[in-house]
């Protein structure tokens, strides 16, 4: 019996042991951020940078910002080009997270500390791309008293969180998007856009090439996002 019980600890420490190796083998296959996004990141002001947030301010003091989740297993600051603009566009703070394991699934609740740690902000927005999109539709909408609007890029909506406060924006190209939205309002579809260019880290495999460039793509989303911000803030 006491070598059955051993033969079975040993099978159980192997497993574990195999399941971790392929879980680090998988979070270590991620796509890094291009050089633009880098420049972007080297431009920051050492007071941006925050423990495992990028906090972008606009040219004049907001009272409205925006969390941003990235999206799975990409570089979480291959997103700096697109809410740089977003922060000096919509005049709003823009406070980029870094995920563990650059998954968002694993830290939901990020805008908790976030929240908490910036009184000054009264009107707190919460968005991200693909699976950060998700997980921040996932959080709004169990804190709907707290979040006041939510912006997805690549992503639709999961969870209860209302429509006619969510802007969501996808690609013609980003097919497997528009197959899950059953909902018409503040959806932009963004002609000849995919799913990789909101951010900066190249192509993403599966991914179709998109027939616009990423920055037309971003500016177009930003855009919206303006257009959307409109009247809520201020």
């Amino acid at each position: 019996m006491k070598r059955r019980s051993r033969t079975a600890l040993i099978t159980v420490i192997s497993l574990i042991a195999l399941l971790a190796i392929a879980f680090f083998i998988y979070v270590s296959d991620y796509y890094r951020a291009d050089d633009l996004a880098d420049a972007a990141l080297q431009q920051q002001p050492e007071s941006a940078v925050q423990g495992s947030l990028i906090v972008l301010q606009p040219d004049e003091p907001s009272d409205t910002a925006l969390i941003f989740y990235p999206g799975a297993k990409v570089e979480y600051f291959a997103y700096l080009p697109i809410l740089e603009k977003i922060s000096q566009s919509c005049g709003m703070t823009c406070i980029l997270v870094k995920m563990p394991f650059n998954l968002a699934i694993f830290n939901t609740n990020a805008a908790d500390s976030i929240i908490s740690s910036f009184p000054d902000i009264k009107n707190w927005y919460i968005g991200g791309h693909s699976m950060g999109g998700a997980m921040a539709s996932a959080y709004a909408s169990k804190h709907q008293d707290q979040v006041k609007g939510l912006i997805l890029l690549g992503a639709y909506l999961y969870g209860g969180y209302p429509a006619a406060n969510a802007l969501t924006i996808y690609g013609t190209f980003n097919t497997s998007v528009a197959e899950k939205i059953t909902y018409t309002e503040n959806v932009v579809v963004i002609e000849g856009g995919n799913h990789a260019q909101f951010g900066n880290y190249g192509r993403q495999r599966g991914d179709p090439d998109a027939t616009i460039s990423s920055e037309q793509q971003q500016d177009i989303a930003v855009e919206a996002i303006l257009e959307f911000l409109a009247g809520r803030i201020g």
